[in-house]
């Protein structure tokens, strides 16, 4: 599949014609958002093409606050918060018809010294999961589903409010309703559209359960590619709702009733390019099907740290709802944590574990160290759940804390054998972090809980 229909030759004969006079070189940190830098055109073509540019090596070691924080063995007082190199992927070259003069492309991180690249990078990571896959003959193939919620307050005025009172774009559950989705068309069509002008294949845009939420789905693409279209994908659209005086958030969690899930469809495909998940096995699995779900089950909870990163991700699984907590697989079977959907040559696994939160390059990088885990030591695939995997006591389940997914985290040899220690310690690290900050902060809840009645 086609990454971009912008190549570099474009850009120049866009420049050169006035069409366009900044290029966006992002890089993609550690919480999945996207930081960089304005670059004037001409100088990008200049200069940073061939060059690259440079940006504080802190942008992979602060919270979400940008706040410096102590713990990462890469960045820190003591070693002067210096630099690392931003090379351009031109490979991810493209327009933002949202920004308009504007064109954007992701940057791959390497050190200044030469060393080579910035191992705790997320794209880095995703990388380096992908070249032992490739190992086995084996390409991966993602396609992520993003949802939101929309207000149609202003980011500026939900800041304003503390965040409570703000108006959800429908007022009633508009799961796959037409009228309900009419209501917003105007913004969810010029997200669609506009990305697509960013190189993106849109499919469709749906109602979802909780007032105001929203899905836009796009065709799944080589695993680097899915996690590029992501992570562009949302900061766009963030982007675009801000420029109609609305806002979308992402959070896992945002309110009582149904979270943000990111259902992350997931396959591999041979050197051939057909299927290696197809064959004549249970539920239409090959030997390698088999093992890759396998794998996939016997990592979830120790992977979970990279399918679940916040204090509020755990909050979206409650029982009863479409969140998982059951670590079981099954066909079409939407209790199930793995839930094989797809025929024939699109026969995949939709892990639904992850929520809108998720950064998608650490998510898939899971995803593919699983699979690998599972070929190499040829795991057995446990029975397939036909009914209700919430009610199977016999189940593992998803963490229930970031507090016991870090444990988790910090003490699996198997993330260590295929992320490696620095990789583990540094997201740990991040864990650690948050969870300090949410230690130390006093709640809505409590202060409604017992300002007067405690």
């Amino acid at each position: 599949m086609s990454r971009t229909p912008f190549s570099l030759e474009q850009l120049r004969a866009a420049v050169a014609e006035g069409e366009i006079d900044t290029v966006v070189l992002a890089l993609t940190d550690m919480q999945g958002r996207l930081q960089g830098k304005r670059i004037h055109a001409p100088f990008f073509l200049d200069q940073v093409v061939e060059n690259g540019s440079e940006g504080c090596n802190y942008l992979l070691a602060v919270d979400v606050d940008m706040n410096t924080v102590d713990g990462y063995a890469m960045s820190s007082w003591e070693r002067g918060y210096g630099d690392f190199a931003m090379r351009p992927d031109l490979d991810t070259l493209r327009r933002t018809p949202w920004q308009p003069g504007s064109a954007m492309v992701l940057a791959d991180l390497e050190w200044l010294d030469g060393s080579g690249p910035v191992v705790a990078s997320p794209r880095q990571i995703l990388r380096r999961q992908l070249d032992r896959l490739a190992a086995h003959g084996l390409t991966a193939y993602a396609g992520t589903e993003l949802e939101f919620v929309l207000y149609r307050d202003s980011y500026e005025e939900a800041w304003r409010r503390g965040y409570r009172e703000l108006t959800p774009a429908n007022q009633y559950n508009v799961d796959y309703s037409l009228l309900g989705t009419a209501r917003v068309e105007p913004l969810l069509r010029r997200i669609r559209t506009e990305m697509a002008g960013a190189g993106l294949t849109p499919e469709s845009a749906k109602g979802e359960c909780n007032l105001g939420q929203h899905e836009i789905a796009f065709r799944y693409d080589e695993a680097v590619a899915c996690a590029d279209h992501h992570v562009v994908y949302k900061n766009g659209a963030k982007e675009i709702a801000a420029q109609e005086g609305m806002s979308i958030t992402f959070m896992a969690k945002p309110n009582a009733r149904e979270g943000n899930s990111c259902h992350i469809h997931f396959s591999l495909r041979d050197a051939s390019g057909s299927s290696a998940m197809l064959g004549d096995g249970p539920a239409h699995l090959s030997v390698t099907g088999q093992r890759v779900l396998a794998g996939l089950l016997a990592t979830m909870r120790e992977f979970s740290l990279l399918f679940a990163p916040n204090i509020n991700s755990y909050k979206r699984y409650q029982p009863g709802s479409f969140a998982p907590t059951a670590l079981r697989w099954g066909t079409d079977n939407r209790t199930c944590a793995l839930r094989l959907v797809g025929h024939g040559q699109g026969m995949r696994v939709e892990n639904r574990v992850p929520g809108a939160d998720v950064n998608p390059y650490l998510a898939i990088a899971a995803l593919v160290a699983g699979a690998v885990h599972g070929i190499e030591h040829e795991l057995e695939l446990p029975d397939e759940c036909t009914g209700n995997a919430y009610d199977d006591p016999a189940a593992e389940r998803v963490p229930g804390t970031l507090r016991d997914a870090f444990d988790l985290w910090q003490g699996s040899a198997v993330a260590r054998e295929a992320f490696g220690d620095e990789v583990v310690a540094h997201y740990a690290n991040n864990a650690k972090v948050e969870q300090a900050a949410f230690d130390a902060a006093v709640t809505d809840w409590e202060l409604v809980r017992g300002f007067e009645r405690l």
